[in-house]
């Protein structure tokens, strides 16, 4: 995956923040800190996402339609 420069406006106290984790050497460097943040941010809002949606499901359907014919299909499956 190829690298694109960036430039941000941070305060100054995140970014003394940032730095402090790069001198106790958990990043090389800021840009890897923020990279790494960033990454987790939009992973957990996709994760939100996807929750908040399947909220939306309704239980007694989905099971229903899960179910849907399995009762024919189980007497043609092979016994093991």
């Amino acid at each position: 995956m190829s690298s694109i420069k960036v430039a941000i406006t941070i305060d100054s106290e995140t970014l003394e923040r940032v730095d402090g984790l790069v001198a106790m050497r958990v990043f090389p460097n800021r840009s890897r800190a923020i990279q790494a943040a960033v990454a987790e941010k939009l992973a957990r809002m996709e994760r939100s996402r996807l929750a908040s949606e399947c909220a939306k499901l309704d239980p007694v359907f989905e099971k229903a339609l899960a179910e849907e014919g399995l009762g024919q299909e189980l007497d043609a499956w092979p016994e093991y």
